[in-house]
């Protein structure tokens, strides 16, 4: 159709009625084919006035759209941006997390070897070890700039910390037992460091200390380790040594070691004697030498014994000559103990024994 067509038609008829006077938009829409019949459109004013506000409205929110559409789409954009820094921080969050875990697992693995050093320097008899302890050079760092994981960085420090103290004495540790041990070869070969049963299908039924007795319900002092195992398990010696006795020792020479029923004693140079007792068979005879892991017998069930297990025990030489018994946990390096610190701390500490009987001197000799 054509403009001047569509727009020729249009007119205003005024239409009186009475009180007041009304008007209306008549539009003709005249099309390009004379055959077509004119289409005729009528507005009332009120029409009128409610399409151009609507025309006036979207007009305004065509003008709005423009000048915001730059600040929503930045808006989206630092949206998106926003959301790939949370993901990347929580995944650094996540990594610092596991440093931090492996750090707490380097620090038990130093205080670890620490332990073993101090029970290597008592099994030494080493006068430093108890003076010395734990130690080191703390190493100052900075505070941690504030964020969510302002903690976590915080407690990695403290972890790095401790660990350059362990390292520092495990240093000192390590070069004074090296020194020892290159000036005193045999002593080493001799000390008592490994336990009489390996694998692990053995459980600690009575440890070191006083307990109630099974048969006599009595307390007295328990001078060794009770370690339950099947019948048969081989029983190795701890130390390179010299068996002194190997059979089952005569009540009138002494009844604790006539209790311990098949008994295998050996002497460890000239600090310490190890006691197998409660053996099931017995490998060894008496003057035989043995070297460390060499089998000596067989766990069993004979004297006062409840099931069938080996009775381990370690008598230590004093300054008088006499060979007291100490805690074998305390000279065990190729086994991890419960409450081994408290056992270090009271090794040295006092006296580890006081309460015992003597061993006869044909099994020291």
């Amino acid at each position: 159709m054509e403009l001047a067509r569509l727009f020729s038609g249009w007119s205003l008829r005024k239409a009186f009625s009475a009180p007041r006077e009304s008007w209306n938009l008549e539009v003709q829409i005249h099309p390009s084919d004379i055959r077509k019949r004119v289409r005729y459109l009528f507005l009332s004013r009120v029409q009128v006035t409610v399409w151009s506000v609507v025309l006036l409205a979207y007009l305004l929110f065509l003008a709005f759209a423009v000048a915001v559409a730059p600040g929503v789409v930045g808006g989206v954009l630092n949206g998106q941006e926003y959301q790939a820094l949370v993901t990347e921080r929580a995944s650094q969050g996540r990594r610092l997390q596991l440093l931090v875990n492996r750090m707490s697992q380097l620090e038990e693995r130093g205080q670890a070897l620490n332990l073993r050093m101090r029970k290597i320097s008592i099994a030494y008899g080493l006068p430093q070890a108890q003076a010395r302890g734990r130690g080191g050079y703390p190493f100052l760092t900075p505070p941690a700039p504030g964020s969510i994981y302002s903690g976590t960085i915080e407690q990695g420090d403290r972890i790095r910390s401790r660990i350059g103290q362990e390292l520092a004495v495990l240093d000192a540790f390590l070069r004074e037992i090296l020194e020892f041990e290159k000036n005193n070869r045999e002593q080493v070969r001799t000390t008592p460091a490994l336990c009489p049963l390996s694998g692990m299908d053995f459980v600690l039924t009575s440890p070191f200390g006083r307990r109630r007795s099974p048969f006599t319900k009595e307390f007295e002092l328990h001078t060794g380790l009770d370690l339950a195992a099947p019948r048969g398990t081989p029983v190795h010696a701890t130390a390179e040594g010299v068996v002194t006795f190997a059979g089952v020792y005569p009540m009138r020479g002494s009844p604790v070691l006539w209790r311990y029923g098949n008994l295998v004693i050996v002497r460890n140079g000239d600090r310490f004697v190890t006691i197998f007792g409660h053996l099931d068979e017995i490998k060894v005879k008496a003057r035989q030498k043995v070297k460390p892991g060499e089998i000596v017998g067989t766990v069993g069930n004979t004297g006062w014994s409840t099931n069938p297990q080996v009775h381990y025990e370690v008598r230590r030489a004093g300054g008088d000559g006499e060979y007291r018994p100490a805690d074998p946990i305390l000279y065990i390096l190729d086994r991890r103990w419960q409450n081994e610190e408290r056992l270090l701390v009271r090794a040295q500490n006092g006296p580890e024994a006081m309460d015992y009987e003597p061993l006869p001197k044909s099994v020291i000799r």
